[in-house]
């Protein structure tokens, strides 16, 4: 998906600091690497750095769902330790293949609420020799706006982002000016399409349970409006509104008549969000099956992409912009960007003790 594709970094016009790149993260231009480890996905980036960018050379996606069942029981299930623990093993692989110097692996919703995070920690350190770092929600929102930067548009003086996760959702608030953006506040609601899904019956929800979730989405941002004007700010056009999740990007493929998914054609576009919502009402009235066979949700995504849709609903109900602009990149691009700048990395381990293909 992301293979040879060239993104920019999110340095304002004068800051050294990627001049570090040979002695901090690469021995030389070393190629650098992030993990990010959600609610439903498992993903890895490999990347060639390069002075104010990078070069992506390597990617891996996979669905692990280590959030599954956490909303009952509060702790991550063994199956569910168990697919994750393989997927980290075959990212470690790749990164030993690709010689990673330095990277960074983070993990966030479920890693954040489950009673037995260290458990997991502990069988990922034994059996890759990965650190998993569990990040707080605001360190989440800060990478994500790196990641994303230069998707912003400085001719508006705010923005609303949103991610919408496998385990929870979370808003940013930000100030742009040509000097970049600047985060000003942020939410992180319990509230993903994995814990929904559970919730309301995934790929058979029904219009009432769709409706439910669209208000209590509503309910639940409606104190962050409040507290920031944003309701206001978006009447008087002054607020751009860029969407980084599997949903939007999702969506943005159905309605391009995609065969497939394709990144280079998604990342940056833009979707009316009068589009939105009539696509929503579509994917609503379809079948679970009929769900199923569109080439742009498949399987894996079937059962989530209802509950993603009410939250994009929600937001877009809430802040009634005029389009939506999508990002198919967004906290392992943060990453990236930190470890070329030379913070927050660690080496990979000299030997695993398990790998993958």
């Amino acid at each position: 998906m992301h293979g040879g594709q060239v993104l920019e970094g999110a340095t304002p016009a004068g800051d050294r600091r990627f001049d570090v790149v040979g002695r901090r993260c690469g021995d030389g231009g070393r190629p650098v690497a992030a993990i990010d480890l959600g609610s439903n996905n498992c993903r890895l980036l490999v990347a060639r750095p390069s002075a104010r960018r990078f070069q992506v050379i390597d990617a891996f996606s996979r669905i692990v769902r280590l959030g599954e069942g956490l909303g009952d029981s509060g702790r991550l299930s063994d199956a569910a330790i168990d697919r994750t623990v393989k997927a980290l093993a075959i990212c470690t692989s790749k990164m030993r293949r690709r010689g990673v110097g330095w990277h960074r692996a983070v993990a966030t919703e479920a890693c954040r609420r489950a009673a037995n995070t260290d458990e997991l920690r502990d069988r990922v350190a034994t059996a890759t020799g990965l650190q998993l770092d569990v990040i707080s929600p605001g360190e989440e929102a800060r990478l994500a706006v790196r990641g994303c930067a230069e998707l912003f548009d400085e001719d508006r003086g705010h923005a609303l982002m949103f991610d919408i996760g496998g385990g929870s959702t979370e808003l940013i608030w930000l100030k742009v000016t040509a000097g970049g953006a600047r985060p000003i506040d942020s939410i992180s609601l319990p509230i993903g399409v994995v814990n929904l899904a559970e919730r309301h019956g995934g790929g058979a929800i029904s219009p009432a349970a769709y409706r439910q979730v669209i208000g209590e989405t509503t309910t639940s941002l409606a104190h962050f409006d409040r507290r920031h004007g944003i309701a206001a700010c978006v009447a008087s056009g002054q607020v751009q509104m860029l969407g980084s999740s599997g949903t939007v990007t999702t969506l943005a493929g159905i309605v391009r008549r995609l065969p497939r998914y394709d990144r280079s054609v998604i990342d940056g576009s833009y979707l009316e969000i009068a589009e939105i919502h009539g696509l929503c009402d579509r994917l609503l009235a379809m079948s679970p099956d009929e769900r199923t066979a569109h080439p742009c949700i498949g399987t894996d995504r079937a059962e989530l992409v209802m509950a993603g849709c009410a939250v994009v609903e929600a937001i877009c109900r809430l802040w009634p912009v005029t389009r939506l602009r999508i990002a198919d990149r967004g906290l392992r691009e943060g990453i990236l960007l930190d470890l070329i700048a030379g913070r927050r990395g660690r080496r990979l381990p000299v030997a695993a003790r398990a790998g993958g293909g």
